[in-house]
């Protein structure tokens, strides 16, 4: 699979389909089972008529996967009348459900638990659902029906089925976070449509919308994004939107908002690929959207940034924008496009076409549960055509890691890695990143490290504020900027962790991994050197050996130690790497360290009195 990979970085390549087969919506149930179709399918209105046409119902009801002890959906058959006893389980079951999905959950009323769609008549459906809206009281939450959805199952009279999103109303800013990272080629679109979500208004076809998420005075006369910014858009706990249309503020949106989407606008440009790479490889975005301008295509670093997403296993789906500038089979050709590079071997994806907001809600339900499907949608910046379905899929995505994995992380110690670094007057020394483990709390006592000298330093976390808000504790998985008071910038470097003091990090010069060879234009050798990427740290390494071979090239596959050539890193074994040079991209993931304590580097040129 790695090494299918390497041909989206190959120029040229990959530009055949292939004889995959395309996946549609089951007209059955239209609850997201997959069904396959007979490949060879020549055009997208024959794809579309094979979809949506309703065939006679088989003797068998249509049905959903059996219901899982755990996770945040829940089958109901119905919820007519409970006793008071009852009532009260089932309220107990629901802040369950809401705790595994971490805040959300999804009601499927009408399903028996083995997944068989029964349906109920209007009157049990109203009456279910008024039982469903005392439950979601009972424990503090919202409910919003989705979709309603009619079953054929023997029976005269119409049946019905209903998926219900159920959202806790947040408090003390605990809301669900999910980071998107935004990719794609320069020009297509990417700065624009994150103004139109986050601004509330779309855009006049000249990019106006996009003026407010650039940072840099160059950036605003070339229109193109060459830095890394964070934009947000919130849902409260009824799934309407919450941008700044509404509100002035970050600290508004945080306050009403049950569910946050946090965008990372990363660069389009080839010039600043390393710049999209650190963007990648350190904020850990849940997701990756990739936005394609309908009127030119797959062009530039599109083929690229997909790629590296892949490389990096962050699950993609796909926006096509620009659809208002060309015609209807101009932007069908482009999706036949995308399609056929999805289903390169090297991909092996299932594009999944979004057509209305019903495709999107179950759209995003798949997209969560099984890693190979990609939605892809169509809509433009400027008339607004079909932007509400991504807004719907926003709503509805649920995240990656449920409640028990986030409770480990968060029982584990304390490990922040430091991203960005600032100085804010009144405020001193301010640093941004990402809580990998454990909880930090405002003045808990930490050690920043490693130095040029491989030591730690102590300091003290004063305050804490995340997505522009004021924060007294950050949990795993969550970023956040944390303000050190007095502490000596110069002192601090991107690519260090603030870890608690009992964790005894292990740091090295050197490194083994496991490594593939995605492009190089020669081969791979011994005294090679490259841009390494580990998480959010970001420095020149020499190769020292490739084991067992004298060289690699394009595709091969190898264990290769790498040493730094500027100061030690704090890394751990199994840690996804991606590196480059120039032309040469590889990924892999750490095998081995090797402990700086093994080294005797040159000393500092200063000694500091504060070390740890």
């Amino acid at each position: 699979m790695e090494t299918r990979i390497s041909e989206l970085f190959a120029p040229g390549s990959g530009q055949n389909g292939s004889g995959s087969q395309e996946v549609g919506f089951n007209p059955l149930n239209g609850f997201g089972a997959l069904s396959k179709k007979a490949s060879g399918v020549k055009n997208n209105k024959r794809a579309k008529a094979r979809t949506t046409r309703h065939s006679k119902p088989s003797h068998y009801p249509p049905y959903l996967p059996p219901e899982a002890e755990e996770g945040n959906i829940e089958y109901k058959l119905k919820l007519i009348n409970p006793t008071q006893y009852r009532f009260e389980h089932l309220a107990t079951q629901m802040k369950w459900r809401l705790q595994e999905g971490r805040g959300e959950a999804v009601y499927q009323i009408g399903v028996e638990d083995n997944g068989m769609l029964v349906g109920l008549s209007e009157e049990d459906m109203r009456t279910s659902l008024e039982t469903l809206h005392r439950m979601a009281e009972k424990v503090g939450a919202d409910i919003t029906v989705l979709r309603e959805c009619e079953v054929d199952y023997d029976s005269d009279d119409p049946r019905k089925i209903a998926e219900v999103l159920i959202r806790k109303v947040p408090d003390d800013q605990q809301f669900l976070d999910l980071r998107v990272a935004v990719l794609g080629n320069v020009d297509s679109g990417k700065s624009t449509l994150l103004g139109v979500l986050t601004q509330g208004e779309l855009d006049n076809g000249r990019g106006r919308a996009r003026l407010n998420l650039f940072r840099h005075l160059h950036e605003i006369q070339t229109g193109r994004t060459s830095s890394i910014s964070f934009e947000i858009l919130g849902f409260n706990s009824k799934g309407e939107v919450v941008n700044y249309s509404e509100s002035r503020t970050a600290e508004q949106i945080c306050e009403s908002a049950s569910k946050m989407i946090t965008f990372i606008d990363l660069a389009g440009h080839h010039k600043y690929l390393k710049t999209t790479i650190f963007g990648l490889t350190t904020y850990c975005p849940d997701f990756a959207m990739l936005v394609v301008s309908a009127n030119t295509g797959i062009v530039g670093t599109t083929r690229e940034h997909l790629g590296l997403a892949m490389a990096l296993k962050v699950p993609i789906f796909i926006v096509v924008t620009k659809v208002d500038l060309c015609t209807r089979a101009t932007v069908e050709r482009t999706v036949r496009q995308l399609e056929r590079v999805l289903k390169q071997p090297g991909c092996h994806k299932v594009p999944l076409v979004v057509g209305g907001p019903d495709d999107a809600v179950a759209a995003a339900q798949q997209f969560a549960q099984t890693p190979n499907i990609t939605p892809i949608f169509t809509l433009s910046s400027v008339s607004g055509e079909s932007l509400e379905h991504l807004k719907v899929f926003f709503n509805i995505l649920p995240p990656l890691s449920n409640s028990k994995e986030q409770e480990e992380l968060m029982q584990q110690l304390t490990e922040f890695q430091v991203d960005e670094i600032y100085t804010v007057p009144e405020v001193g020394t301010v640093v941004g990143g990402t809580l990998y483990s454990g909880i930090c709390r405002e003045g808990e006592q930490l050690v920043v490290g490693p130095t040029d000298s491989g030591k730690f330093h102590k300091l003290t976390v004063e305050s804490i504020q995340r997505n522009r808000s004021g924060c007294r504790v950050l949990r795993a998985g969550q970023a956040a900027t944390l303000a050190l008071g007095g502490f000596d910038r110069a002192l601090l470097r991107k690519g260090m962790v603030m870890v608690s003091p009992e964790m005894d990090p292990t740091i090295c010069w050197q490194f083994e991994a496991e490594i593939v060879l995605l492009f190089h234009a020669k081969t791979f050798h011994k005294g090679f050197q490259v841009t390494v990427h580990v998480g959010n740290v970001r420095q020149t390494a020499t190769v020292v050996a490739v084991h067992g071979k004298e060289e690699l090239r394009t595709g091969e596959k190898a264990v290769v130690r790498f040493k730094f050539i500027k100061h030690p890193e704090y890394l751990k074994v199994g840690a996804k790497l991606l590196f480059r040079e120039g032309v040469t991209k590889g990924i892999g993931h750490v095998t081995k360290l090797q402990p700086a304590s093994h080294y005797h580097p040159s000393p500092p040129s200063h000694s500091e009195d504060d070390e740890a």
